[in-house]
C-alpha cells in the first residue's frame, strides 16, 4: 500500500487480494482509542496543575485535540514559561497533523462538506489506524471508529482528570505529565524506519534535551524542529562529495590525483622523467 497515492472507487482489497474483515479494523481501531484516550486524564491533571482552569482545560482537549501539543503546551506553562513561546512550540507539534491530512486526503476521498469536520480527527492515531488498511473501506472505518473512540474518551477523561487534580495532589510526584510524550514516542518509535529518520528523531531528542538547562520552557521543542532540516543538509552535502569523487574516477575505477589525471599514470610519466634526467 505504501506504493500507492490513493484507492480507486472499486479497490476493496489488498495487495495479497484478501480485504481485513471490518470486524477485526473496528477491533483495531477501539484498542488503540481506549488506551490512549485513558490518558487524557493524565492531561486534565497535567494542565489544572499548570493553572489553567477546568474549563480551560477541556476546551483545549474539545478544540485543539492534539494530545503531544497540549502536553506541550501546559507543560510550558507549568514550568514557568512564556504563554507565546508555550502556545508557539505547540502550534509547530501541531503542524505535523497537517502533513497527515494531505496523505489521508487522498485515501479516505470524503465528500467535500465532511472534510472540515473530518480535519478534527486528523491526528497520530487515527492515521497510524487508517494507514495500517488495505482497503478504503478500511481506512474511513478505522479512521472513523479510532477519531470517534478517542475523542468522546478523551475529553471525558480530560474532565475527570481536571475535577480531581486537586485530590491527587503534585502532580510531578505521580509522574502524569510523562504520560502524554510517552504515548506519542510509542506511536512514532515503530514509523522509524529509515536512517534517515532515526538519525532526525535521535537528533531531535538531544537537541530537546540538552538545552532544556539553559533555555526558557518551551524553547528547546522548537530548536529541536531544527534537526530535520540539518540532517538533510548534511546528508545532501555528502551526497554531493561522493558524486564529485565518482566523478573524477576514469571508466576503469582507478584512483584519480587532484588534477583529475589517474594516479598510475601520473607516476609513470613522473618515472619517465627521471630516466632522462639520468
Amino acid at each position: 500500500m505504501g506504493e500507492r497515492t490513493a484507492f480507486a472507487d472499486t479497490d476493496v482489497t489488498g495487495p495479497d487480494g484478501a480485504r481485513r474483515p471490518d470486524r477485526a479494523v473496528v477491533r483495531d481501531a477501539l484498542g488503540v482509542g481506549i488506551a490512549v484516550g485513558l490518558s487524557g486524564f493524565a492531561f486534565g491533571v497535567t494542565s489544572a496543575g499548570s493553572g489553567l482552569s477546568v474549563w480551560q482545560t477541556c476546551a483545549l482537549s474539545l478544540l485543539v485535540f492534539t494530545g503531544a501539543s497540549q502536553f506541550a503546551l501546559v507543560g510550558a506553562l507549568a514550568a514557568g514559561g512564556n504563554p507565546l513561546t508555550a502556545a508557539a512550540g505547540a502550534f509547530f507539534l501541531g503542524v505535523r497533523n497537517a502533513f497527515y491530512g494531505l496523505r489521508l486526503s487522498q485515501l479516505l476521498a470524503l465528500p467535500r462538506f465532511l472534510r472540515p469536520f473530518a480535519a478534527q480527527w486528523v491526528i497520530d492515531e487515527t492515521t497510524a489506524v487508517a494507514l495500517a488498511q488495505t482497503d478504503r473501506r478500511g481506512v474511513r472505518l478505522g479512521f472513523a471508529v479510532t477519531g470517534l473512540s478517542l475523542y468522546v474518551l478523551w475529553n471525558l477523561t480530560t474532565l475527570l482528570g481536571a475535577l480531581g487534580a486537586e485530590a491527587i495532589g503534585d502532580t510531578d510526584a505521580w509522574g502524569l505529565d510523562a504520560a502524554g510524550p510517552a504515548v506519542f514516542l510509542a506511536l512514532l518509535a515503530p514509523m522509524l524506519k529509515s536512517g534517515t529518520e532515526r538519525t532526525v528523531a535521535g537528533c531531535a531528542v538531544l537537541l530537546g534535551l540538552g538545552l532544556l538547562p539553559v533555555l526558557p520552557a518551551g524553547v528547546p521543542v522548537l530548536v529541536a524542529a531544527l534537526a530535520a532540516p540539518a540532517v538533510l543538509w548534511a546528508q545532501g552535502a555528502r551526497r554531493g562529495r561522493d558524486g564529485a569523487t565518482r566523478e573524477r574516477r576514469p571508466a576503469g575505477g582507478a584512483p584519480v590525483d587532484r588534477q583529475g589525471e589517474p594516479r598510475a599514470e601520473a607516476a609513470q610519466a613522473h618515472d619517465d622523467e627521471d630516466g632522462d634526467q639520468r
